[in-house]
C-alpha cells in the first residue's frame, strides 16, 4: 500500500509519469480546490467513493465540480440499486485515503481492482485532469494520456455515464 505523497510521487516517477505539482493548503471542496487552481486549463473533478447496500462493490464515481450528484439517480445510471458512500475504513482499506482525499489517484492502492471506476462522460472530452496525489494539500495536473497509462498500469477500466 502506497499511503505518503512522497511515495506515490516516487511510484509516478519510476514510470516516467509527466505531470504539474501543486501545492495548496489543504481542501475539503471543490470550492476550496479550484481557488488554488486559478489560470490552470484541467478538469478539476468531483470524486465520489460509494457502495452498494451491502459494500460488495464499491464505486469510485468522477464527474465535474459543477454537477451535483443525487444518489437515487446515479443507482438508476449505473444499474446499482441503494447506491450509499462507503464507509472510511473501506475507502483506506481500498485506496488507501481519507475523506477530503479521494482520488482516482488511490486506484494505485486497489492491487485486485476491486473499485469500479465511473466517469462522467462529459468530463472525459478535457485534455488535462488535476487529481490530487493521495493528500488533499496537493494537486497534480496530469494529461489525459498520462491518466491513460495510469488506469492501464493500475489495471483499472474506465466506464462511462
Amino acid at each position: 500500500m502506497i499511503s505518503t505523497e512522497s511515495d506515490f510521487l516516487e511510484y509516478l516517477g519510476a514510470h516516467s509519469f509527466v505531470y504539474e505539482r501543486l501545492e495548496h493548503t489543504a481542501v475539503f471542496t471543490c470550492a476550496e480546490a479550484d481557488a488554488h487552481h486559478t489560470g490552470i486549463e484541467a478538469v478539476s473533478t468531483k470524486n465520489l467513493f460509494l457502495c452498494d447496500k451491502k459494500a460488495r462493490r464499491f464505486f469510485l464515481v468522477a464527474t465535474s465540480c459543477e454537477k451535483t450528484v443525487k444518489l437515487d439517480e446515479l443507482s438508476s445510471t449505473l444499474g446499482v440499486p441503494h447506491l450509499r458512500f462507503a464507509s472510511e475504513q473501506n475507502l483506506m482499506r481500498l485506496l488507501g485515503v481519507e475523506r477530503g482525499s479521494v482520488t482516482m489517484m488511490g486506484l494505485v492502492n486497489d492491487g485486485e481492482q476491486i473499485v469500479e471506476l465511473w466517469m462522467d462522460s462529459e468530463i472525459w472530452e478535457g485534455e488535462t485532469f488535476l487529481c490530487h496525489p493521495l493528500v488533499n494539500t496537493a494537486t497534480l495536473v496530469l494529461g489525459k494520456v498520462e491518466l491513460q497509462r495510469f488506469l492501464l498500469l493500475t489495471g483499472h477500466t474506465l466506464k462511462f455515464f
